[in-house]
């Protein structure tokens, strides 16, 4: 199995595709993450992300759900707000292992860069899946990006 990518390899591999996922996240404020709970059914949180040296980041409050069930299975999803309805931008999503950042060093960095409200937990996204579903004219059109494999376009 390929290991999952870092933000900075999507961006190295496939710039523009890169660029139109990070502005559908950027275009909104809140995404909705999903986390696996303890007896494994899916659990939804609200979450926000953040780019920052080369990862997509997203932090939690200590005692939040969603940072136990990535303590605990670290596989998510991530879906970007999904805007107006109009599909402007399209419709992002990613996927992949969430990584607790524990380095003291990088938390502050990351801390002295974006002044969370403390305390708090950092995770880096470790991506095994990047899509990007749009219009094409009248057609869905569908760009995944996954570690090992180039850009895959499907039109419905």
């Amino acid at each position: 199995m390929t290991s999952p990518w870092r933000w900075i390899d999507v961006e190295e591999s496939e710039p523009d595709f890169a660029a139109a996922v990070l502005a559908r996240f950027r275009a909104g404020r809140h995404h909705v993450l999903a986390t696996l709970t303890r007896d494994g059914s899916p659990r939804v949180s609200g979450t926000e992300v953040d780019p920052w040296r080369g990862d997509l980041v997203l932090g939690s409050m200590v005692r939040a759900r969603k940072a136990a069930d990535l303590r605990r299975d670290p596989r998510f999803a991530l879906h970007a707000h999904t805007g107006d309805g109009s599909m402007t931008g399209g419709d992002a999503k990613v996927a992949g292992i969430a990584e607790e950042v524990l380095d003291e060093a990088v938390l502050a960095d990351y801390t002295a860069d974006r002044q969370p409200p403390t305390p708090f937990l950092l995770f880096r996204l470790l991506l095994t899946s990047v899509v990007l579903t749009d219009l094409d004219g009248e057609r869905l059109r569908i760009r995944t990006l996954r570690p090992g494999r180039g850009l895959l376009t499907d039109h419905r």
